[in-house]
């Protein structure tokens, strides 16, 4: 019997990097996500391929079901990645991939896979639905972090996420602010490694517990305000706070110092998603600077 599965992706509104340390973040899952399905097969394989959101094939491998070793791979770190993904599945419930029968299992994403709208974390919600186990523990156990993209993936609405004593708290608010046609979500044309962003954040010299309590205000007051003006202040003071502790100049800073709304990163600094705030003549701001992909946060966000 066919299974398929799906997962939303995600966009960290406030909190980045702070959020791994329990501060308050605000998250918002996106329309664009990944499914997964499983088709049994009569051979004793399992036959994985993942497609780009045009269907072109960026992954194909065949590995046996008995002892988990690769027969084919198309990318070799992909697999191992895959493989331990996988084991640590079966760790958790030893009854997963025990079964004889074979299996072809496609993934699809439907964004650019250079997005970084949550390409990891979409598959490790699949899977963990698939296998019947914890997505938090399955995300900890392999790629790590805080575990507010877990949550995206499984919720339709606007979240907050916390980590308390390394527990989730995850709410769902109502941040549907009257301003949204103001805002905007632009594209950096590269792709963050959150992991080398993370560790670079971790050598920084800071105090922690002024640093979380600052930037926990700062997510609740973005969710309070109904003005644009107060909000592209928050998103400022968001910004300057985090460039203190990270030692980075602001990315408006950096690239966009003529552009007359407030502009803040999202995720790792550097790559992926910045939220903009402006009139329609953003598009035409951002695409004159060489970043066509402007998305309106009513076609981004579920």
């Amino acid at each position: 019997m066919q299974k398929t599965f799906y997962s939303n992706g995600k966009l960290l509104i406030s909190g980045e990097y702070a959020i791994l340390e329990g501060a308050l973040g605000l998250a918002i899952p996106v329309r664009y996500g990944q499914s997964l399905r499983v088709t049994p097969t009569t051979r004793q394989l399992l036959q994985w391929t993942s497609l780009n959101e045009d269907g072109t094939i960026w992954f194909q491998g065949c590995f046996n079901l008995h002892d988990g070793s690769k027969i084919y791979t198309s990318d070799q770190s992909m697999s191992q990645t895959l493989a331990a993904v996988l084991s640590e599945a079966k760790a958790q419930n030893p009854e997963f991939l025990s079964h004889s029968q074979g299996m072809a299992v496609e993934t699809q994403l439907n964004f650019p896979h250079s997005w970084g709208l949550g390409a990891s974390s979409t598959l490790i919600n699949n899977v963990a639905q698939w296998a019947q186990i914890d997505a938090y523990q399955l995300l900890w156990n392999t790629f790590g972090g805080s575990g507010y993209d877990i949550a995206c993936a499984q919720h339709p609405h606007p979240i907050t996420y916390q980590l308390e004593d390394g527990i989730p708290k995850v709410e769902q608010v109502a941040f549907n602010p009257p301003f949204k046609n103001s805002l905007y979500f632009v594209y950096l044309n590269q792709k963050q490694c959150s992991k080398a962003a993370v560790a670079a954040y971790q050598k920084q010299p800071f105090n922690q517990p002024t640093w979380l309590a600052n930037v926990s205000l700062l997510t609740k007051k973005m969710m309070e305000t109904s003005s644009l003006t107060e909000f592209e202040a928050v998103l400022e003071q968001h910004e300057a706070l985090l460039s203190r502790v990270l030692g980075i100049p602001p990315i408006k800073t950096e690239r966009f110092s003529d552009y007359p709304g407030a502009v803040k990163s999202l995720g790792a600094w550097g790559g992926d998603f910045v939220l903009a705030t402006g009139t329609p003549e953003a598009f035409s701001y951002f695409n004159a600077k060489g970043f066509s992909t402007v998305i309106p946060y009513a076609d981004m966000v579920l």
